[in-house]
């Protein structure tokens, strides 16, 4: 088993992406520092962060004990995951075929659920007027997404067997569910699993780190600004 030493330094707001890493962080019980991003005043900007996060996004970390003992800085939520996975072995399986399952949910969170609810989350609550087609058209998929969820925790408790990343990465996702317009007691399995999820002690410190900076964003037009307004330049 691998001892960290030195905290990892987490770059982070509180966020569905940034509770990822801290459930994961919670759940290996290893030393982490949490270096708080504030995305809705630009720090996502700031040179510093650019250097190890080069798309302006958090979460991002440094694991000062990483590969041949030399510092990794390591972005993307998904990446993040994985690296800690592999590091620590543990939640991430190393037989070829239970991580391809993993990797398999892990994908479908990172290239389906979180951007789909996150339009979901932008027409609903933050676009300044109210498009009633990009509303209907992410609140339905929500929903056929949360259906795919419930088929697959229909016979299993966590999503690829075991619990694993895979769980940790959707959870952050489902749990504004309303802002998605979308009902938990229509999916019964995966209210189960939701119900599950947040009985761990882990995923509830992961998701109460920062939790005092967390606001709802609507009334902010210059955090809109920054969040919505950005382009190459």
């Amino acid at each position: 088993m691998i001892t960290q030493t030195l905290p990892i330094d987490l770059y982070y707001w509180p966020t569905p992406n940034g509770w990822k890493i801290t459930i994961m962080l919670e759940e290996l019980g290893v030393p982490y520092a949490v270096n708080y991003i504030n995305i809705g005043r630009g720090e996502q900007f700031e040179p510093s962060f650019l250097a190890i996060s080069p798309n302006n996004r958090m979460p991002a970390i440094i694991d000062p004990e990483g590969p041949d003992g030399a510092p990794i800085s390591v972005f993307e939520s998904g990446a993040i995951l994985q690296y800690l996975g592999r590091k620590f072995d543990r939640f991430y399986p190393a037989g070829e075929r239970a991580r391809v399952e993993v990797d398999e949910w892990l994908f479908w969170q990172v290239g389906g659920l979180g951007p789909m609810a996150g339009q979901a989350h932008h027409f609903r609550q933050y676009a300044p007027e109210q498009v009633a087609y990009a509303i209907d058209r992410y609140t339905r998929e929500c929903n056929r997404l949360y259906g795919v969820m419930n088929r697959r925790l229909a016979d299993r408790e966590f999503l690829a067997g075991d619990y694993s990343i895979a769980d940790m990465a959707c959870i952050g996702w489902v749990k504004p569910h309303k802002n998605q317009g979308q009902d938990l007691g229509d999916f019964p399995h995966l209210e189960r699993w939701f119900e599950t999820m947040l009985a761990r002690p882990a995923v509830a410190r992961g998701c109460a780190v920062g939790i005092e900076f967390r606001k709802n964003l609507a009334g902010d037009k210059d955090a809109q600004k920054v969040l919505f307004g950005q382009t190459a330049r």
